[in-house]
């Protein structure tokens, strides 16, 4: 089955099938690293998240975006992430 892509002012976005809600949240982090496992389950968010590939439209620059609900997810997430 093909994904949908979504194009943004910033990024061209390919939404993860494990994602629980299609929509973009406020709040992003751009993960630059397209093959690193992101485990949003693991991290004990309070509000919902969700993970696309993207593609960086200022410079072409491949990795990932997740984007949260709540501003306190995102801080959380920058502080918890490291790349494998």
């Amino acid at each position: 089955m093909a994904t949908q892509t979504i194009t943004t002012e910033k990024y061209k976005l390919y939404p993860s099938p494990r994602n629980r809600s299609k929509d973009i949240f406020a709040h992003e982090v751009f993960v630059p690293y397209p093959y690193a496992l992101v485990d949003l389950d693991s991290m004990d968010l309070m509000g919902q998240s969700t993970l696309f590939a993207a593609c960086r439209l200022s410079d072409m620059k491949m990795g990932q975006v997740v984007t949260f609900e709540l501003d306190a997810d995102r801080a959380k997430f920058e502080r918890l992430f490291t790349p494998d």
